[in-house]
């Protein structure tokens, strides 16, 4: 039988009940999971007082795994147990010298591996043995589409609710960095007046500077819309913004849109939840796909893919020696629209 994955929420819930293990080891591409346990761990784990003398921290750019072994096999001097932990663990070398202290490890040492932005050959000996007897938990890069709902989830821990299109606006502009994320609600939870109970489009404008009316989400629903006069606006907008709005991932989102309305013209269930779950969005999306495609029909999506595609070569210098961006989005605009 496979072994059980062990989530981020098991971990905290056995360190707050003071249920620790000899061995953590926390990998993966997503560093604010591992930043969240290893984080717990430093500050709760011991008091202060036993911090002093039995709290070790490494970085291991600076240290060999040898070093890592001398610290975890000292006994505690104060406390019933001593913390070891390792930051940047990615960078040690030689982990196969782990493996003698795998075999006995120290029952009052906690050492922590965190092993941030990737994850080790799991075909490796010395990971086997870690896998074996460590709490392991690998932490994974949310995808787009999972984004939303992640921020949803977590402004509901904060028992705040937040409108669809104020987390759309945050996804687009933080994209899938957590921390990012985390550290921009923090930032309206604390700053929105005390008798608002939900994060609007205007908070997040407000507080975090993402326009609520220029962005790539608007430009989209001006061309479903054929709204020439609000496309022009908004494209006028992103060239005097470019900082904000480099075209390159304007034309990317665009692209991806008109794709996915592409999928979507030819699916045999259009219902909200098939429409999501195919295309791999927030169902809060499927009315715009559901709209555009009453709008534009495939053989006119599958022209503006084209025209996406040739002013991206153009942006790039294909054929293109002068055009500015601003001349570029303008001539990718008229064609849509016409």
């Amino acid at each position: 039988m496979a072994k059980q994955e062990t989530t981020y929420e098991q971990i905290l819930t056995d360190l707050r009940k003071k249920a620790f293990h000899p061995l953590y080891f926390l990998m993966g591409e997503e560093p604010y999971y591992i930043d969240l346990i290893s984080d717990f761990i430093q500050n709760y784990a011991l008091d202060e007082t036993e911090k002093e003398f039995d709290q070790t921290i490494l970085y291991g750019k600076d240290v060999d795994i040898i070093t890592v072994i001398n610290a975890a096999k000292r006994y505690p001097m104060m406390a019933t147990h001593q913390v070891v932990i390792v930051k940047e663990a990615q960078l040690i070398k030689e982990w196969d010298n782990l493996i003698h202290y795998l075999s006995n490890p120290l029952k009052s040492t906690i050492l922590v591996f965190c092993y941030k932005y990737s994850t080790p050959d799991k075909r490796k000996k010395w990971f086997q043995e870690v896998s074996k007897i460590a709490t392991v938990y690998e932490s994974v890069k949310l995808r787009d589409y999972e984004v939303g709902p992640w921020i949803a989830k977590y402004c509901k821990s904060k028992n705040i609710a937040i409108d669809e299109k104020a987390a759309a606006m945050l996804s687009d502009f933080l994209g899938t960095d957590l921390s990012k994320l985390v550290n921009e609600l923090d930032k309206l939870i604390l700053t929105k007046p005390a008798d608002m109970q939900r994060i609007t489009p205007d908070l997040v404008e407000k507080n975090i500077g993402i326009s609520k009316d220029f962005n790539v989400f608007e430009l989209q629903a001006a061309l479903i819309e054929k709204d020439a006069l609000k496309a022009n606006r908004i494209i006028r907008y992103f060239s005097e913004n470019k900082k904000a709005n480099p075209l390159v991932m304007v034309l990317a989102q665009l692209f991806k849109f008109f794709s996915d309305l592409m999928i979507y013209h030819y699916l045999p269930d259009k219902n909200q939840a098939a429409v999501a779950s195919e295309l791999k969005i927030n169902p809060y999306f499927v009315k715009d796909y559901q709209k555009a495609a009453k709008a534009l029909g495939a053989w006119k999506t599958m022209n503006i893919i084209s025209y996406i595609r040739e002013t991206d070569a153009r942006y790039k210098g294909i054929d293109n020696p002068s055009t500015e961006e601003g001349d570029l989005m303008k001539e990718l605009i008229f064609k849509i629209l016409h």
